[in-house]
């Protein structure tokens, strides 16, 4: 079939004048594809403007995870290729045909010589570029929408499966929780044999039921059914507490604890459980990866921290691995773990030993319930040099609810 590009350029293009249409005809080629030609391929530099003569083709783009999705089809009449054209881009999508298609191929001096003959036409290429960049914006959006949605799901199932097993586990651990002091109580532990029995059967129920609590804090943190109580609590005596519980993995590990803070530190109102639970999860995480003879050490100061006001600080500082700027916000979410599985097999409190990945995730929703902050400060990772890391938590001195 013989093609009058003439007549196809002043039909698609009325503003063009007889001058520019004599001028441009010669130039461009005409082009037949049969079906499932690849026309344009994302991501190349190609400098030509396809007119479609007759004929159909998809316009598509590449999604995560190998996905392809059609932005649309095209017939005759229509053009594409002018955005990477006009944005001197590689193009932002691919092109097929989808049956025997014809195309007009302009090149990019052709296609710059059609821009500048008619401010008209110039003008309507780039409004169809702008509304098809918005058209592509508005999809992705969609699709970014349709993907939270699907996140929000799955999370909430997440938090529906560990509800549900942390309260089934509830039952069980008590009951062997009971039996094991029963057995550790009974004449025949005096035993060593019988004892340590009992004793592992009891130390391995509490870390568990330890972990329990931990998974139903989470839950009441995400569902925002956390109950604070607000009463005076003495920092000093948290920390006092916390040494003496750790005191047997402490002189283990050979880790040295130091607890300063000045004597004028006021009583703040706060949970006194949550508060034990988060710096307990604290130094036990500072314990974790820092390696056997080290340092630890707890300070506090009164402050005046910006949309706060009069509060608490407390940093918690190991001689440890240190932390990668990468993970430094991302540690506080649920079941974050830095490293392979492989190293979060082992005990609390054993050097890179591994846990649920729940406890600064605890820590994070306790400090935001009493309306404080929480952040660490490390130069990066490195078990050779062990730059260390400081976690900082901020707690105010009354209820916000208070002012």
């Amino acid at each position: 079939m013989a093609i009058d590009v003439t007549e196809i350029l002043q039909d698609t293009f009325p503003d063009l004048d007889a001058e520019a249409l004599a001028t441009l005809a010669p130039l461009v080629r005409v082009q037949p594809y049969p079906p499932g030609a690849l026309i344009c391929r994302e991501g190349a530099y190609e400098d030509v403007f396809y007119l479609i003569v007759a004929g159909e083709v998809a316009i598509t783009k590449h999604l995560s995870a190998g996905e392809e999705r059609v932005l649309r089809y095209s017939g005759a009449g229509d053009f594409f290729g002018e955005m990477a054209l006009i944005q001197d881009q590689p193009r932002s999508a691919s092109v097929r045909t989808t049956q025997p298609t014809t195309l007009l191929e302009f090149d990019r001096d052709v296609f710059e010589h059609l821009m500048v003959s008619s401010p008209g036409l110039a003008w309507r290429i780039v409004s169809t570029t702008f509304d098809r960049l918005r058209t592509n914006d508005q999809a992705a959006l969609d699709d970014l929408r349709d993907a939270y949605t699907i996140l929000a799901r799955l999370d909430q199932a997440k938090l529906d499966f560990i509800q549900i097993a942390a309260h089934e586990l509830r039952t069980p651990l008590t009951t062997i929780l009971g039996y094991a002091d029963m057995l550790r109580d009974h004449p025949a532990a005096q035993d060593p044999v019988v004892g340590g029995i009992a004793h592992g059967i009891a130390q391995g129920a509490a870390r568990l039921h330890e972990i329990v609590d931990g998974m139903l804090d989470i839950t009441k943190i995400d569902t925002e059914t956390l109950n604070v109580a607000r009463v005076p609590v003495l920092l000093r005596s948290v920390f006092t507490e916390l040494k003496h519980d750790f005191r047997d993995v402490l002189a283990e590990r050979r880790l040295a604890l130091e607890i300063e803070q000045g004597d004028d530190l006021p009583l703040i109102e706060a949970d006194p459980n949550l508060i034990y639970k988060t710096f307990y999860q604290l130094l036990s995480n500072a314990i974790k990866y820092t390696p056997d003879g080290g340092a630890i050490r707890i300070a506090s100061w009164l402050s005046d921290v910006e949309g706060i006001g009069p509060a608490v600080v407390v940093s918690v500082q190991d001689s440890g691995v240190g932390i990668d700027p990468a993970h430094h916000d991302l540690i506080f979410e649920k079941f974050y773990q830095v490293g392979t599985a492989a190293q979060h097999s082992s005990g609390k409190t054993t050097f890179k030993g591994g846990g649920p990945g729940l406890g600064l995730a605890l820590v994070k929703g306790a400090v935001e319930a009493h309306g404080g902050a929480v952040w660490v400060e490390s130069d990066g990772y490195d078990e050779r040099r062990c730059p260390g890391s400081v976690f900082k938590v901020v707690l105010p001195l009354r209820a916000p609810d208070q002012g």
